[in-house]
């Protein structure tokens, strides 16, 4: 696009993100990405827990890109952060809750897309021997995906993270199992050492490029967005109204002209499964 075409693009990361980020900004936008030089992104939080996030993803994403923008005197920036947890609609499911946003400072944007997946093998618990680790660890990709020790007292937390040896994993689990009966073991959610994560944040910037590119009707400003839905979608028996999507509330950030675009699920009518008079 020629408002990005051979600018600078600093990405604010220390986890190798630009992996999956730069070739798609630079392809489609044209911009020349590049990551600070010991730019310590852990500071704003860490998922091993040493330091605790102290703000909401979109905000703490917001921290980092404007830091990094600042410290390598560039107008133009992104950063993800993500959250994972319990799935926020599917009942017993983990989910990977990735935000990426884009910020130029030249033009006065500020961009955000969300990728909320279900492909995550995020997992924790507590173990007493080496044997039920080495179960926990063949389920969640390990050693392709690593993992992390640590144990918890009230005075010192001693912490493994990157372990992606089945030797490193054992001299760790024993050397911490010696001063204490349980260690704690999860997955190590760093994009570096979690190739599934990667992938979803891949999913997340394949989002931002194409809302990047998608212009307002009325002024062309870049990222003309989904900001709200309507619910309402005709039940395909008896035609009421359910509780799904019926259409998308679009808004320009500049100009603040609307759009709503009906059935953006490609369908009209919804299953009678999920219709309050239909299936009560």
């Amino acid at each position: 696009m020629d408002i990005f075409k051979g600018r600078r693009l600093v990405i604010a990361t220390k986890h190798k993100k630009e992996s999956v980020i730069a070739p798609l900004l630079e392809e489609h936008l044209g911009v020349q990405c590049f990551v600070p030089e010991d730019f310590d992104t852990d500071l704003l939080g860490t998922f091993s827990g040493e330091i605790e996030r102290k703000d909401g993803p979109i905000a703490t994403a917001r921290k980092k890109c404007l830091q990094a923008m600042e410290i390598t005197n560039c107008d133009l920036g992104i950063a993800s952060e993500g959250s994972f947890g319990p799935h926020p609609t599917i009942f017993m499911a983990h989910a990977d809750d990735e935000f990426l946003l884009f910020i130029d400072k030249k033009n006065n944007l500020e961009i955000i897309v969300r990728e909320l997946s279900l492909d995550t093998n995020f997992n924790a618990t507590t173990v007493e021997c080496f044997q039920n680790l080495v179960n926990l660890v063949k389920n969640v990709g390990f050693p392709e995906h690593a993992v992390i020790l640590k144990i918890t007292d009230k005075e010192v937390t001693s912490v493994v993270k990157g372990i992606q040896s089945w030797e490193l994993l054992e001299e760790s689990f024993h050397t911490l199992s010696a001063s204490n009966s349980q260690v704690a073991a999860e997955t190590d959610m760093r994009a570096l050492y979690n190739p599934t994560r990667m992938k979803v944040i891949e999913k997340a910037a394949q989002k931002l490029v194409e809302k990047i590119k998608n212009r307002c009707p009325e002024c062309h400003t870049p990222g003309f967005g989904v900001v709200n839905t309507k619910s309402g979608l005709p039940c395909e028996w008896c035609g009421l109204p359910t509780n799904s999507t019926k259409s998308h509330i679009y808004q320009c950030q500049k100009c603040n002209f609307e759009l709503e675009k009906l059935f953006p699920n490609d369908k009209k009518t919804e299953d009678p499964m999920y219709c309050d008079r239909c299936n009560p």
